[in-house]
Parts: structure tokens; C-alpha cells; sequence
């Protein structure tokens, strides 16, 4: 195989999870009792899911006299103060509208003990982690998104104190995009800048004003999420896919000159996986197929920009379309044409437009059926997330295929791997990771595909080495740990 390394996770490592019951954090000091409302592309049906992130640490012998659960249930109350509609609750008004209710109840906190050793995970610490449902526990009765918390926290204290691991499930207001707002100096007891979810958001401006624009996107798939063959969720595989620089440029040689110029990364990857996907998922060739790219809206805004601070979602959907049978037969061109498209059709009027059509047909969910979806969290600052004990080994989201149909979404994860057989102390060679979650032969498919279009760039690029110098080339390929 090439170097794409493929992970699933250990069915040897099985361990013990102790936990205490679960408690409410509330802020650290009183907070106003008010109601804020979402903005119309907050309270979409296609974000009302949980996201669930984990982040692993190692640990650190000058914090060695403090305990992890109760400095980061303290730094959480702390926060509470100034993100206040974070310890609110979710309500559904009329036209479906969603608004936070400040109610101060806080959000649930969860201590607990796990009989394993971070090094018993492996050197890759990624998704997909064996016990997942045993780390990341689903509390009965608190896991609504209308009326029920909204930040479920977790920290598990593991053998030898080698690591804590918080869990945060991010509701409608956080979204599969993250975007760090407010920020704080290490030490610090307030935020960088004052948070904000309510000024002048993304709002429709009335079916008048809609009206006399013209319709930049369509209402499809309201009704996918319930007439779709769902496959059920243990029948699917879930394995991650690590990409480099030598994987990014075996990809970008596949291209004709005029887009390896131009393409970024993020396009890149997005067509080469919607290809493969299409490819294993073995669709009818005339069936149409979709990639959702979620891109951030928040420097198109120019009248008014949004307010620095602003922590509600300020991303789009835009789709990539194509027949089944031509993004799998035809050249990655053709897929990365419509990916680079699709994005360079968000502006503002396309934000507003969006915004529009939540609010005249009933926020409906994007369409799922024959689609892809793609988050890249590689700037959202997952890793740099410190609670004293130095920034995280593995911070991101806990596993692809989430939402309301098992499957549809994935994330591009920033990851260091090891280099070699050098272990903890051997080079780190920086990329991407990407969980994906497919059907059991749909994901051997998808393998085979993948390996194949990597395969094919590793010898262009070889090939093109060749034609330029003389001396010694390194073999394309080595072997996946796979």
C-alpha cells in the first residue's frame, strides 16, 4: 500500500471506566436572566446534533499536586460568567425559531477514573479510540438539544495520572465549525475579548426583501432524514486516514497545471475523497451525488461586519454536485473543479440568502441522501486547548459520522505522527487526519480506492522527478500500518 495510513482502533484494549454521578456547573457568579436568539443559520435542523470532541493530555509533574477535575470544574464555573447562555437552556418558538433562555442552570459535569495508560492507546491517538462509549458517556435523560444542557463535560482521570481527558459536546450554538472567540492570557481571569452572541447576526430581512432577490440556494432533502435507508449504526466501519505532505502532493500532480496552481489543500482532499467515496458506495451512475463543503462566512460580512467576540456560527453549506458515474470515472479535475466552485459561492447575499430560506421553509435539514459532508477543524485550536497541563496530545472531534444520519460528515484534523520506529522521541511529520465512517464493504472499497489514487500520484510524481534530475529517487511507496 502507500503511505495513507489507515487506523482502526484496538479490539484487545478493553478497560474499566468508574464514574461518578453527574452534577451541574453553574457560573461562578450571578448572570443575568434574559433570552437571546439564534440567528437563522444557528437554528437550523442540519445543527441540531451533538459534536463530541476529546482531548488527551499527558501528564505534568509540576502540576502533580493538583487535581485535573476539579481545576477544569473550577475554570468551567469561572468561564460560565462571561459565556453565560452556555449554562442556559435551548426553546422552540414559533416557526421553529430556537432562543437560548439564560437561565443559569449550568451545564452537566461528569468525574471519572479509567484503569488504562495513555501509552496503551498507541502512538497514533486517533479516531477512531477503542471504548469510546465507555469515555464519552451518554447521560440518560440530558442528551435533548431542546430544553436540555448545552455542554456536556467529562474528565477521566487515567492510570498514573498520564493523562485527563475533557469531553465537550458543542449544541446548536458551536456547530461542526469551531471558531475561537474571546480567547484569554494564560493566568488570566477574563477573556481577551468580551463574547457576544446576539449582535447583529445573520438574520433574514422579511419575505419582502427576499423576494426581490434572486434564489442563490434550493431547499433539498427536508424530507431525506426521514425516508432514507439508514444503515445501522454497528454495522458501519469507522477507520482514519492520515495525509501528509507527500500524500497532499501525489494528490495536487494528478491535476492539470492550471489547478495545482490555484487548488488549496482542503479542495484538494475534498475531491479525492468525494471520488473515492462516490466509488465505494457503488451509486448508479446516472444518480446525482453531493460533497458539502462548510465554509466560514465571517469575512464576507461588510455591512455590518460581525463584532469581534461573536460566538455563534457564521459558516454556510455550499454543494458540490456532480453524476455518480463522472466523479468516479473521470479525472480528480473534475471533481476539484466543482469543490473550488461551490466555495467561491459564498458572499455575503449568498449568507443572507441562506438565512432567507430557513425562514420561509422551516429550517429544513440539508440533504443527506448520496452526500458527503466535510468540516476541516485544523484551525479551530482543539490542540492548543490548556488547562495547565500543556496543550493537548490529541484534541479534536471524537469520531466522523455524526448527525442525524450515520456516515454523511467528516472532519480534517490537524496530527503530528511519528516518524519511523523512532517511537515518542522520533521525527513528527505534521498533516491531516480524517475519520471516516462508511458501511463495512463500502469502507474495504473505499481502502482500495484510495490506495489506488494516491498510488497513481506517487508515480506521476516520480515520473516528473525523473524527467528533472539525474540522481537517486526514493521509492513511491511503503508500507501502511493497514
Amino acid at each position: 500500500m502507500a503511505s495513507t495510513q489507515s487506523t482502526t482502533p484496538s479490539s484487545s484494549l478493553i478497560f474499566t471506566v468508574r464514574r461518578k454521578e453527574p452534577e451541574f456547573v453553574v457560573p461562578a457568579e450571578p448572570t443575568p436572566h434574559e433570552f437571546k436568539q439564534l440567528s437563522d443559520i444557528d437554528d437550523q435542523e442540519g445543527l441540531r446534533f451533538q459534536i463530541p470532541v476529546i482531548q488527551f493530555y499527558r501528564k505534568d509533574d509540576s502540576m502533580r499536586a493538583l487535581d485535573p477535575v476539579r481545576v477544569i470544574r473550577e475554570a468551567v464555573a469561572r468561564a460560565l460568567v462571561f459565556y453565560y447562555p452556555f449554562a442556559g437552556r435551548l426553546r422552540e418558538g414559533p416557526g421553529r425559531k430556537l432562543t437560548v433562555e439564560c437561565t443559569g442552570e449550568g451545564v452537566v459535569f461528569i468525574e471519572g477514573d479509567a484503569d488504562v495508560e495513555l501509552k496503551q492507546f498507541g502512538d497514533a491517538l486517533q479516531p477512531p479510540f477503542p471504548c469510546l462509549d465507555q469515555l464519552l458517556f451518554d447521560v440518560p435523560g440530558q442528551s435533548d438539544v431542546l430544553n436540555g444542557p448545552l455542554l456536556l463535560i467529562q474528565v477521566r482521570r487515567v492510570h498514573l495520572g498520564s493523562s485527563t481527558e475533557p469531553r465537550d459536546e458543542r449544541r446548536p450554538g458551536a456547530g461542526p465549525v469551531h471558531e475561537r472567540s474571546g480567547g484569554a492570557v494564560p493566568g488570566s481571569t477574563r477573556p481577551l475579548r468580551p463574547p457576544g452572541v446576539e449582535e447583529e447576526h445573520p438574520k433574514s430581512e422579511g419575505p419582502t426583501q427576499s423576494k426581490s432577490r434572486a434564489p442563490r440556494v434550493r431547499a433539498r432533502g427536508a424530507e431525506d432524514t426521514k425516508n432514507i435507508a439508514m444503515v445501522p449504526l454497528d454495522k458501519m466501519a469507522h477507520r482514519s486516514f492520515f495525509f501528509g505532505r507527500s500524500e497532499i502532493s501525489a494528490l495536487r500532480t494528478l491535476l492539470p497545471p492550471h489547478l495545482r496552481r490555484v487548488c488549496s489543500t482542503f479542495e484538494i482532499l475534498t475531491a479525492a475523497l468525494w471520488k473515492c467515496r462516490t466509488a465505494s458506495l457503488d451509486a448508479h451512475p446516472d444518480e446525482e451525488v453531493r460533497v458539502i463543503c462548510i465554509v466560514n462566512a465571517r469575512g464576507k460580512f461588510a455591512n455590518p461586519p460581525l463584532p469581534e467576540g461573536y460566538y455563534g456560527n457564521a459558516f454556510v453549506f455550499p454543494v458540490a454536485v456532480g453524476a455518480a458515474g463522472e466523479v468516479r470515472e473521470r479525472g480528480l479535475e473534475y471533481a476539484a473543479e466543482r469543490v473550488r466552485r461551490a466555495k467561491g459561492e459564498v458572499t455575503e447575499e449568498y449568507v443572507r440568502s441562506v438565512a432567507d430560506l430557513m425562514v420561509e421553509r422551516g429550517r429544513p435539514h440539508f440533504a443527506v441522501a448520496r452526500t458527503f459532508l466535510v468540516s476541516d477543524v485544523t484551525r479551530a485550536g482543539f490542540g492548543e486547548l490548556d488547562f495547565g497541563w500543556g496543550p493537548a496530545v490529541y484534541g479534536g472531534p471524537a469520531k466522523g459520522g455524526v448527525g442525524a444520519i450515520p456516515g454523511v460528515a467528516s472532519f480534517y484534523i490537524p496530527f503530528k505522527k511519528q516518524g519511523g520506529d523512532h517511537g515518542d522521541h522520533g521525527d513528527q511529520e505534521e498533516g491531516i487526519v480524517v475519520p471516516m465512517c462508511l458501511p463495512g464493504p463500502a469502507m474495504d472499497r473505499f481502502v482500495v480506492e484510495l490506495e489506488a489514487i494516491i498510488t497513481k500520484g506517487k508515480i506521476a510524481v516520480a515520473a516528473e522527478n525523473t524527467t528533472t534530475t539525474t540522481h537517486h529517487q526514493n521509492p513511491p511507496f511503503i508500507a501502511s500500518a493497514l
